[in-house]
């Protein structure tokens, strides 16, 4: 899998579905998402060819808790021990103590869904395992450890817990799936489970003086990214 530096301290490794990145800290590496099951191998690998080992993998961030999100974490935590961090609201559904809520979709989106389900079916990837979380994330926490300051944001909407992480300092922001990218704009992500409640959380990020986004599903925005944002028209379908 293509690994690409979007950031002075930020790669992003590109999967089919759902990219993950990695970002240097002064004591190690932390982990943005971590790809649908299966996907821990290509990920330790993209670890090694950062100069990292296993045991330097830190943290394990999850910005919500679907499978393409949260799909290898719990196999990566048992080769590295790393510690893992979601929203609050969406710990229960990580841990599998709790049902996740499902989206509601738009009739461009139930289309789209059936086709990546049926993509997930055809590579066999299975259900992701539930695991611990080590620390709840709500509103106005701060993720220590990584040189500068890390404002955690609730952005509900794609789900009830789902969180966006904004490095002021370097202009970097991780939307989780709030926001897409398709053909060089920004659009709001499908699947949500209250799409109102997605937009306003979108509308918020783009309020953000940010110069890189880290997109989970679309290419990066490596440039002018607040002007980007604020361009886009998430009250519309998101195609």
């Amino acid at each position: 899998m293509e690994l690409v530096q979007v950031a002075p301290v930020v790669w992003q490794l590109a999967f089919p579905v759902g990219h993950v990145h990695f970002v240097r800290t002064p004591h190690g590496w932390a982990l943005i998402d971590t790809g649908v099951p299966g996907s821990a191998p290509v990920i330790l690998d993209a670890l090694e060819r950062l100069g990292g080992r296993p045991r330097d993998l830190r943290q394990i961030v999850l910005t919500h808790s679907h499978l393409d999100h949260m799909g290898s974490a719990a196999d990566l935590v048992e080769v590295t021990g790393a510690r893992v961090l979601a929203g609050a609201p969406d710990a229960p559904f990580v841990r599998g103590t709790a049902p996740e809520p499902r989206p509601v979709h738009t009739a461009s989106e139930r289309a789209l869904h059936e086709q990546v389900v049926a993509g997930f079916s055809e590579a066999d990837v299975r259900p992701a395992r539930h695991l611990p979380v080590d620390g709840e994330l709500h509103e106005g926490d701060s993720v220590s450890d990584w040189g500068e300051p890390v404002h955690v944001l609730h952005v509900p909407g794609h789900t009830p817990g789902s969180i966006a992480l904004h490095l002021p300092s370097s202009g970097v922001l991780f939307p989780g799936d709030i926001v897409a990218t398709a053909e060089g704009r920004a659009i709001l992500g499908p699947f949500n489970v209250d799409r109102e409640q997605a937009i306003a959380s979108f509308r918020r990020l783009a309020s953000l003086e940010v110069e890189v986004v880290c997109i989970p599903h679309g290419e990066p925005v490596l440039k002018g990214a607040s002007e980007v944002l604020r361009a886009a028209e998430p009250e519309r379908d998101w195609v």
